[in-house]
């Protein structure tokens, strides 16, 4: 059983099925990530995106597996691959069913808000060649989260901005992705400034 990015509740899904893997006691990342392959780049990019806005992220180095992981993910996105490498010592990290199941629960009420409120909206972002900006920034989110592995929530701003821009190419609703590309564009806008 995979989760189907297509359904009516894509978030809800999505961690429902984590939740389901986890029952069984601790599983390894390789198997979580693995399970989301048939549905996609964006489902998996949900997948430790989520978990890093849950209190797991003070977990020490939690924040930095999960952002390598998205990192990895994203960058292969972008290089069209078929199905996604995880280095074998990453894809061993093993997660504790508990916590995983715990921090699932607690998101749960945002991600049917979200599923709940999602439409077709700024479909532009979807068209060449701004969907490419999509994975882009997913993949600079993820590279910035081992660097920012001490500065309180920062990985978890960026894990909801991974999951925002990832649930917008799930459900075709541009508005969230505009929502977690606006520290960018704020970012980008400020650095233009002062030069």
């Amino acid at each position: 059983m995979t989760a189907d990015p297509d359904t009516d509740r894509p978030l809800t899904s999505i961690i429902d099925r984590v939740a389901e893997i986890t029952r069984e006691g601790p599983v390894s990342l390789d198997r979580v990530v693995g399970a989301f392959e048939q549905a996609g780049f964006a489902a998996m990019l949900i997948v430790p995106a989520a978990a890093v806005v849950t209190p797991l992220s003070g977990i020490p180095l939690f924040s930095s597996l999960c952002g390598l992981t998205i990192f990895l993910i994203a960058a292969q996105w972008l290089l069209k691959r078929d199905r996604v490498w995880l280095p074998a010592w990453l894809g061993r990290q093993s997660l504790e069913g508990d916590k995983i199941r715990l921090a699932m629960d607690k998101l749960r009420p945002a991600a049917r808000w979200l599923d709940d409120h999602s439409r077709k909206r700024a479909r532009f972002l979807f068209r060449q060649p701004l969907r490419a900006l999509l994975p882009v920034a997913c993949l600079m989110f993820g590279a910035l989260m081992p660097l920012l592995e001490l500065v309180p929530f920062s990985s978890s701003l960026l894990g909801a901005a991974v999951c925002l821009i990832a649930f917008s190419l799930l459900t075709r609703d541009g508005l969230f992705a505009l929502i977690a590309l606006l520290p960018v564009a704020a970012v980008a806008f400020a650095l233009t400034a002062l030069l």
